[in-house]
């Protein structure tokens, strides 16, 4: 069975997918930047990995040993109108979600050059294809982790390894609740968010998106996007057909 590296498995989505990948007997190394919320897992490895710490990155990989397979989930959000999103926090986002996720597939492709063989499995969004008012910040990480992810497909062709992108709608996963919020004072956008959130039957969760995961680990040959729950199809088919010269926004 191939060796899985799994980024941000403290909880959520990435907690859900190293069960499900240890259930199918797969060697799985976990990884969160506090290891001790990774105590009651069982898997082979658990180690500490801060995506935004090279030296961290670094010291994860070798005690990691040979890794087959890398699932990049590592993310954090916020909601805030662009003119209201504070930068450091947008260049927060941009550290884990883009920087974080090039940074532990540096590490790692050595080795699997080496060996003629990998896999890298970033776990994108539907907003890395699509907008929504309020998620400009978050949506840009990942339509540019989609970017690097792409041109790392053509890169790396030629080396036995292959990227995968999986693209979710929303995940009860808890990380939509009571998110991060940044407003102006008097907010002149808040009509724009009095819909409220996501509603529960639109969201998949986190043990769905998990063996959608697992099986793309598992596959002998993967598509470079795969948009993953009715959501996120339908939003990204939407997108897909729109006109190209004005802004869309998803029904």
């Amino acid at each position: 069975m191939p060796s899985i590296l799994i980024t941000g498995a403290s909880k959520g989505l990435g907690r859900a997918t190293a069960v499900e990948l240890a259930k199918r007997g797969h060697r799985v190394v976990a990884t969160a930047r506090d290891p001790r919320a990774l105590d009651d897992l069982d898997v082979d490895q658990r180690l500490r990995l801060d995506v935004t710490d090279q030296a961290s990155v670094d010291a994860a990989v070798e005690q990691a040993g040979e890794i087959d397979i890398l699932i990049s989930n590592a993310g954090v959000i916020f909601a805030a109108a662009v003119e209201a999103s504070p930068a450091a926090e947008i260049e927060r986002l941009y550290a884990q979600n883009t920087v974080g996720a090039i940074r532990v597939t540096q590490a790692l492709l050595p080795q699997m050059r080496r060996r003629g063989k990998g896999r890298l499995l970033f776990v994108s969004s539907a907003a890395g294809r699509t907008v929504l008012p309020g998620n400009a910040a978050y949506a840009a990480t990942k339509w540019a982790l989609e970017c690097f992810a792409e041109t790392l497909a053509v890169e790396l062709s030629d080396f036995g390894i292959d990227v995968t992108i999986s693209e979710p709608g929303p995940i009860s996963s808890g990380a939509l609740d009571n998110m991060l919020t940044y407003t102006l004072p008097g907010d002149p956008y808040a009509a724009l968010f009095a819909g409220g959130g996501i509603p529960a039957e639109m969201m998949i969760s986190p043990e769905q998106a998990a063996t959608h995961l697992a099986d793309l680990a598992e596959r002998p040959t993967v598509p470079l996007r795969v948009p993953l729950g009715p959501v996120a199809e339908h939003v990204i088919a939407a997108r897909d057909s729109a006109p190209y010269d004005r802004p869309f926004l998803p029904a």
